[in-house]
């Protein structure tokens, strides 16, 4: 067994796998899923960066102070939290959640890690199912109306269906209908899967 499978090791590339979704299409469930099945090591974008911030660390203020002046933190700040987790980790399979959300994420992701993901997962969900389960799991939280919501997955959209598109070019990208039992959709998701076991399987 290899104890270094960051992506500084010279004996392991990465396997790396975006998982994308607007909010409330079910990718955090299947990620704990693809996690359990498959031992990938789960990344969510949205997790470092608050991780960060709690830290109270100088990358963290900064953060704050971007989120605080309504900026989006920049993509290479986001970026080089995910580079960091990778190396960290003794894992060489990486559920990269959340990200890229943008095609400027996208290429610097590409141009900082130095690599393309091998699976691309989009949880395709219709809107007004997507609002039901925001407000469902949201109870309470002001922020999340209806309006709030839809505006939100307007915004995920445009930014998001560029890469979707780029990685449908590629071929890497598998569609899957984020509708129906838990159990059902990850059938959905195990052919993404199906021709990488060997290379999944060697950790």
């Amino acid at each position: 067994m290899q104890v270094n499978h960051g992506i500084s090791s010279k004996d392991s590339t990465p396997f790396i796998t975006f998982v994308l979704g607007g909010p409330g299409s079910g990718k955090g469930t299947q990620c704990a899923k693809i996690v359990d099945t498959y031992g990938f090591k789960h990344l969510s974008a949205g997790d470092l960066l608050r991780r960060e911030i709690a830290r109270n660390s100088e990358y963290g203020s900064t953060i704050l102070d971007t989120i605080k002046e309504g900026r989006i933190v920049p993509s290479e700040v986001t970026v080089r939290l995910i580079r960091r987790e990778m190396e960290l980790s003794d894992n060489h399979k990486f559920l990269i959640d959340g990200f890229p959300r943008s095609e400027e994420n996208r290429i610097s992701f590409e141009r900082i890690i130095g690599a393309e993901p091998n699976i691309v997962l989009f949880f395709d969900c219709p809107e007004e199912e997507m609002v039901k389960r925001v407000l469902n799991r949201n109870q309470g939280r002001v922020d999340d109306n209806i309006d709030t919501i839809k505006k939100r997955l307007k915004v995920f959209e445009a930014l998001n269906l560029p890469v979707v598109n780029h990685y449908a070019k590629k071929g890497k990208l598998h569609k899957i209908w984020a509708v129906g039992a838990e159990d059902e959709i990850f059938e959905q998701v195990r052919p993404a899967f199906a021709g990488c076991e060997q290379v999944i399987s060697e950790s």
